[in-house]
């Protein structure tokens, strides 16, 4: 994005991530994950089967994911629930036994990766 310094543009602009936003929390639907160890290992835990069974982003109705960091909870990261299992099927993902009795099967995605291209 180039630098500009008219404050008109940049109002035009911030009134189209208003818009999304807005659009977003009024019309999709949202899955909240709060993730208590994401402070402190930098991964965001994605379960995708317990119990044997298909589960989490396996069977997710929703458009997107908010990730709540747990402890503080000052942090949300909105991302689609597409680019969400296109990073738990990626080789940086990696999977893990986790959640009540370890009977959960869960993808550790590193923070950072949501936001690269």
């Amino acid at each position: 994005m180039n630098y500009n310094s008219d404050f008109k543009y940049d109002l035009e602009l911030g009134k189209i991530g208003e818009e999304t936003l807005g659009n977003l929390l009024s019309d999709k639907k949202i899955e909240v994950k709060t993730d208590f160890q994401l402070a402190d290992t930098n991964n965001i835990a994605v379960e995708y089967a317990s119990r044997g069974k298909y589960s989490g982003i396996s069977t997710t109705e929703a458009e997107w994911f908010a990730i709540v960091e747990g402890e503080r909870k000052d942090t949300i990261v909105l991302v689609t629930t597409e680019r969400l299992k296109e990073l738990c099927k990626s080789k940086f993902a990696r999977k893990v036994k986790g959640g009540d009795n370890n009977t959960s099967n869960i993808v550790l995605i590193p923070f950072q990766k949501i936001f690269e291209r």
